[in-house]
């Protein structure tokens, strides 16, 4: 999609503070990629590209993918996995997978073949500790997929112990509330698609505009045509960073974009560093 309805890429840059984070771990850098909805339509080659350098950029401790790498046909993936191929971490790349990832039956056999076989790991209700035995990585099967039950993955660490969950549906932080979370990651709501400064993404809204407007003017607007609770019912988290409970959340507003495209809300390439 032309960078006049996607906006140019923007590299948001955050601290987070991680209860009890080892000394050895104090500012760890992360850096997030989400939502790429690789298809040849949605996602610029030159977007990619630049998404790509800028994390090259930051020398991150680790990557972290949080799903929708492809819309509906997984074929894609392969050429989206050469071009990921070129990401470099200190402790490698962790990755979750989205919605759009299993859509078909065959899809996330396809997906997580592909990122596996350029070095990506990518967890379906696993742990993982690339950062160390002090700093799990939990990644959790899609929320809408039938293997999302997060309590046999969660239930396996120590209280005490923190720990960073990708998640790809921010939903699912309120399910989460029940255990601890120090970071969530997620993306899935591209950010709302198209925000109003100061006052947060127009979809939080829409039911009471689209009352407003004549009928014949509103299949003029497509982003308020849909049910947009069927996205994500917790539409005040569409992006950036969030207290959840005692947790903490952050939601990437990706890469990718829809029609009718973007509107103050840029794709992103979120660099975090931990501290304690």
């Amino acid at each position: 999609m032309h960078w006049l309805f996607t906006g140019r890429l923007s590299i948001d840059e955050l601290t987070v503070k991680i209860a009890d984070l080892p000394q050895s771990l104090q500012g760890t850098k992360l850096v997030q990629l989400s939502d790429f909805h690789y298809d040849g339509l949605r996602l610029s080659e030159e977007l990619l590209a630049q998404a790509i350098a800028a994390t090259n950029e930051a020398e991150p401790d680790l990557i972290v993918l949080t799903g929708d790498y492809v819309t509906d046909d997984p074929t894609p993936i392969h050429q989206l996995a050469l071009r990921l191929k070129h990401l470099q971490s200190r402790c490698g790349i962790y990755a979750v997978l989205g919605n759009h990832d299993i859509h078909y039956n065959h899809s996330q056999a396809e997906v997580t073949s592909a990122l596996t076989r350029i070095g990506v790991h990518v967890l379906w209700n696993e742990i993982a500790h690339p950062l160390g035995q002090e700093l799990p990585i939990v990644g959790l099967a899609d929320y809408w997929s039938r293997e999302f039950n997060p309590a046999p993955v969660m239930n396996q660490l120590y209280s005490g112990t923190p720990r960073i969950v990708l998640s790809h549906n921010p939903d699912t932080a309120k399910i989460l509330e029940k255990w601890r979370v120090d970071l969530q990651l997620s993306g899935h709501t591209h950010g709302g698609h198209i925000v109003i400064p100061g006052i947060g993404p127009v979809v939080l809204y829409y039911k009471k505009l689209l009352k407003q407007l004549p009928k014949k003017l509103r299949r003029w607007v497509p982003f308020l045509l849909g049910d947009c609770s069927k996205v994500v019912r917790y539409w005040e988290w569409a992006k950036g960073f969030h207290q959840v409970s005692h947790n903490q959340l952050y939601v990437n507003r990706g890469l990718g974009t829809y029609r009718p495209g973007r509107l103050f809300c840029p794709p992103e390439v979120t660099v975090i560093t931990l501290i304690s």
